[in-house]
């Protein structure tokens, strides 16, 4: 006997990844989940590959590794995914301790985190539609002839 299999959370057309053991704590790891949220995939990619940050690297294997769910255990076009949302959370601490003078000591703490990161398949159709009936972004109406006072 086996134990029932559990309802799917995400819908059809989404795969996720979660990253456990982060070391970084998780407001440092927001940042980072922040410079990806709602982009394309592989501009998210790039992004990734450019910043600064030391803790890029992980991000970017957990963003690897949602695509690859994505497109091996859902059967979703890559080209068409992008990162729905990416959420941190807490994980494990590290309680250290730092010798002080007089005899007295410190507490270090090094927080470990989480990440995951969910992708949706949104097809590039609907983007075009939606940027066709739009104007361009700083055009104004023309302005309507006045009337003069009689």
């Amino acid at each position: 006997m086996s134990k029932p299999e559990r309802e799917r959370s995400l819908a059809d057309n989404e795969a996720q990844a979660v990253g456990r053991m982060i070391r970084s704590s998780q407001y440092k790891l927001n940042l980072v989940a922040g410079l990806i949220r709602g982009k394309r995939v592989d501009r998210a990619i790039a992004d990734l590959t450019f910043s600064n940050k030391r803790i890029t690297n992980d991000v970017l294997k957990i963003l690897k590794s949602a695509v690859a769910n994505a497109e091996n255990n859902h059967n979703l076009d890559v080209d068409d995914l992008i990162v729905a949302q990416a959420w941190t959370g807490k994980d494990m601490v590290l309680k250290r301790f730092h010798a002080r003078g007089r005899g007295k000591g410190a507490r270090i703490l090094k927080p470990f985190s989480e990440l995951t990161i969910v992708l949706r398949e949104e097809k590039q159709e609907k983007k075009a539609k939606k940027a066709k009936g739009k104007g361009k972004p700083g055009a104004k109406k023309p302005a309507a002839p006045k009337k003069e006072a009689a």
